[in-house]
C-alpha cells in the first residue's frame, strides 16, 4: 500500500534560510567593503567568533535569563487558565477583576519593574515577577474567551443531559478553549523572555549571577561591542527557537481534529 502521508514543504524552511543567509552576506560584506571598525558594527564572522570565544560567560548569562523567562512562563499558564476557568464559571468575578487585569498588561513595566525590584528584596523573584506581568495577560484573555466561546448548542445540549458544571467544564470549555490558550501560549512565550530581560536591565544587578541584559550593558560600557551583538543574538535565537517549540506543541495538541492545524486540500 502506497505511504498516504504528505510531504514536507521545504520552501517553508529553505526560503527564509535563504533569505537569512543572503542578509548575513550582504552585512559582512558592507562591513569589509567600507571598513567599518568594530566598535561601531562588527560583521557576522567576527560575532560568530565572539561567540565562540566568550562561550561560556555568555551561555551563564543565557541559562539565568532564560530560567526566569520559563518560570515566569509556567506561573502565567498556572494563574492565567484558573483564572480564566473562575471568569467562565461567574459572570461576576470577571466583570470585578477582568479590568485589573488590563491595568497590569497596559501598565509600562519599565515604569513599575523599579518599584517592584525595591519592594521584593530577592532579585531573582523581583524579576521573575516583572516577566510575569508582561506574560500572564495573552494567556487569561485568550483562554477566556475560548472558554465562552463554546458552542451554545452543545452547552444546551449538555444541559439537557444534566452534565454538571465541571463535566461540561472538562468535555466541552477546555477542549473548545484549547486553539484559544496555545495562541494566548505562542504569544507569552516571546513576551516572558522579552520581560525578563527588559527587567534585567532596569535591575542593573551584576556579577556570577548576571543575564544577558547584564552582559549588555557590560560591553557597551566597555565598548566591546562584538560581544554585545553576540548576547543580543543570543536573546533573538532564544526567543526564535521558544516561539517555534510552542508552535510545534500548539500543532501536535490541535493536528487532528482542529481546523487551524489540519492539512488544507488543494
Amino acid at each position: 500500500m502506497a505511504d498516504q502521508r504528505p510531504a514536507i514543504d521545504w520552501s517553508k524552511f529553505v526560503a527564509p534560510l535563504v533569505l537569512g543567509l543572503a542578509a548575513l552576506g550582504l552585512w559582512e560584506g558592507i562591513v569589509r567593503t567600507f571598513a567599518i571598525p568594530p566598535y561601531l558594527l562588527p560583521g557576522p564572522i567576527l560575532i560568530g567568533q565572539t561567540l565562540v570565544t566568550d562561550w561560556r560567560t555568555l551561555m551563564e548569562s543565557w541559562w539565568i535569563t532564560m530560567s526566569i523567562s520559563l518560570a515566569a512562563l509556567t506561573v502565567a499558564v498556572v494563574l492565567g487558565v484558573a483564572l480564566a476557568v473562575l471568569f467562565a464559571a461567574s459572570k461576576w468575578i470577571e466583570r470585578s477583576f477582568f479590568p485589573y487585569a488590563v491595568v497590569l498588561q497596559v501598565t509600562p513595566i519599565v515604569a513599575i519593574a523599579p518599584l517592584i525590584i525595591i519592594w521584593v528584596n530577592d532579585v531573582k523573584l523581583s524579576l521573575l515577577i516583572c516577566a510575569w506581568i508582561v506574560a500572564f495577560f495573552p494567556i487569561l484573555s485568550n483562554t477566556t474567551v475560548g472558554l465562552n466561546s463554546a458552542d451554545r448548542n452543545l452547552v444546551d445540549l449538555f444541559r439537557l443531559y444534566r452534565a454538571g458544571p465541571w463535566q461540561t467544564l472538562r468535555y466541552l470549555k477546555l477542549p473548545a478553549a484549547m486553539p484559544y490558550f496555545l495562541a494566548g501560549l505562542r504569544i507569552s512565550g516571546g513576551l516572558s523572555l522579552i520581560g525578563a530581560v527588559v527587567a534585567e536591565f532596569v535591575a542593573g544587578t551584576g556579577g556570577n549571577q548576571s543575564g544577558l541584559a547584564y552582559r549588555i550593558l557590560e560591553s557597551g560600557y566597555q565598548l566591546r561591542i562584538p560581544r554585545m551583538f553576540a548576547a543580543l543574538a543570543l536573546i533573538s535565537a532564544s526567543g526564535i527557537l521558544l516561539f517555534l517549540a510552542l508552535s510545534l506543541l500548539s500543532h501536535l495538541c490541535l493536528r487532528r481534529w482542529h481546523e487551524s492545524a489540519l492539512k488544507q486540500e488543494s
